[in-house]
């Protein structure tokens, strides 16, 4: 089962990562300006994950697959690591689904 962890970064912003059952980050969050923006982040990540829509699937300027997870307002809730193909990145998009509506909130 996957999991969010919840740290306050050195700007003294909070950040989530999804982790995946095997520990893997496979969806990181924007900094907020408190704890309970990044909780509600954290809820819109559970909710939008179901809606494969609201994945936007690009690449950098070097030609690497990667994803952020939108909310409904079009803001980024979450942004992905580079992927060697556009395969492991769809993998990576069906960890998201699968792991975060479940997923437990813990401080890192």
């Amino acid at each position: 089962m996957g999991k969010f962890e919840v740290k306050t970064d050195k700007a003294g912003k909070y950040r989530f990562n999804l982790k995946s059952g095997n520990g893997q980050v496979i969806l990181s969050s924007q900094g907020y300006s408190s704890k309970e923006a990044c909780e509600n982040g954290i809820e819109s990540v559970k909710k939008n994950s179901q809606n494969d829509a609201m994945f936007e699937r690009d690449q950098s300027s070097s030609g690497k697959p990667f994803f952020n997870l939108k909310a409904a307002n079009g803001q980024v809730i979450g942004s992905s690591q580079m992927y060697s193909s556009a395969s492991a990145m769809e993998n990576g998009i069906q960890s998201v689904k699968k792991n975060a509506p479940g997923a437990d909130v813990v401080e890192a």
